[in-house]
């Protein structure tokens, strides 16, 4: 998952949709309003292409580097440019205990969620990879139905649809194989769920007080565990051979993925809903397999056309729910 690629909200921004909202009605009026609009449609427009892109660029990546190095690299590189840039700008140092909260949230969202990806990309297709990984709004709601909430029937509908196409994706076709490796489909399926967690204990978590200094902090973490997770099983040899193509997918993580995605995400959350931003849960997936058709020569089988299908349907469902694309939708109508 493109840490971006993937989270269900900024990890230092309030999930509740009930308690956020749309932000853009406060900006002036005249050329401010239409300079917003465009600002705001360009800031999705990044969302949605630079994260689904970012699957492509894994998938190449690991063909010549160690996928827990290559995350490592990614993460520790963008970590700790942006945590310099902001004690630059004049961010408080982190205390302890908020080193505390971005070592749980780091570990569970970029060394195992972020690591489970990069990790899987070498066993299934960028498109499918970002399609299951798209169902972290699925387990959002069963976290939520565990803890003692009551969602809306239309999410629980929508949870039973994604997870039978997760299902149909996995299961064997005529040939007796699966249409997705299913080793791959669970490493992918245990990275989304600790991805959800993380998310979740996020919520409530006593962070840094800058949203970016905190994501910086996560990256270091997450970055640091990878490391060290590369180096105990032995990733790196001296007969390893970068090619050019995956050092240019490592580069393209590093910045477009990480700080120009996460910088634009942050500031989405700021004029825009958290519920209209994780829109980009159902366009992610979309866009990955039309850039890994078209570039990278994938075919998808009828089957997993349907799986994916059902999946990204149910995932709708359970956003919708939420009022997501409405949010989106009214937060650059505000602007215009």
């Amino acid at each position: 998952m493109s840490f971006t690629n993937r989270p269900i909200s900024s990890t230092n921004a309030p999930l509740n949709p009930e308690l956020a909202v749309a932000a853009v009605e406060s900006v002036g009026d005249g050329a401010d309003r239409r300079g917003t609009k465009w600002r705001l449609i360009a800031g999705f427009l990044v969302i949605y292409i630079v994260w689904g892109s970012t699957y492509l660029a894994i998938h190449w990546g690991v063909e010549t580097i160690p996928p827990f190095g290559m995350g490592a690299v990614r993460f520790l590189s963008a970590g700790s440019l942006l945590y310099a840039w902001c004690r630059f700008r004049g961010a408080k140092k982190p205390t302890r205990s908020q080193w505390k909260t971005s070592a749980v949230i780091g570990t569970m969202l970029l060394f195992v969620g972020n690591g489970a990806v990069s990790w899987a990309s070498q066993r299934v297709p960028s498109g499918l990879t970002s399609v299951l990984v798209a169902t972290v709004p699925l387990w959002l709601v069963l976290c939520e139905l565990w803890q003692g909430k009551r969602p809306e029937l239309i999410k629980i509908i929508g949870v039973l649809i994604g997870l039978a196409g997760v299902a149909l994706l996995v299961m064997p076709t005529g040939a007796a194989t699966a249409t997705v490796d299913p080793v791959g489909a669970f490493v992918l399926t245990l990275g989304s769920f600790s991805w959800t967690v993380g998310s979740l204990y996020s919520r409530t978590a006593r962070q840094a007080e800058s949203p970016a200094l905190a994501i910086a902090m996560q990256m270091l973490v997450g970055g640091s565990l990878l490391l060290l997770l590369s180096l105990a099983s032995g990733e790196w040899t001296t007969a390893m051979h970068i090619s050019a193509r995956s050092a240019a997918s490592l580069l393209y993580l590093i910045v477009f993925g990480s700080l120009i995605g996460f910088s634009t995400y942050m500031w989405l959350l700021k004029v825009a809903s958290p519920t209209a931003v994780g829109t980009y849960a159902y366009v992610n997936p979309a866009v990955a397999v039309l850039l890994g058709v078209l570039f990278a020569g994938e075919r998808l089988p009828a089957q997993a056309v349907a799986a994916m299908t059902v999946i990204l349907g149910g995932v709708a469902m359970v956003s919708i729910a939420g009022g997501g694309a409405k949010r989106m939708v009214t937060a650059v109508w505000r602007a215009r």
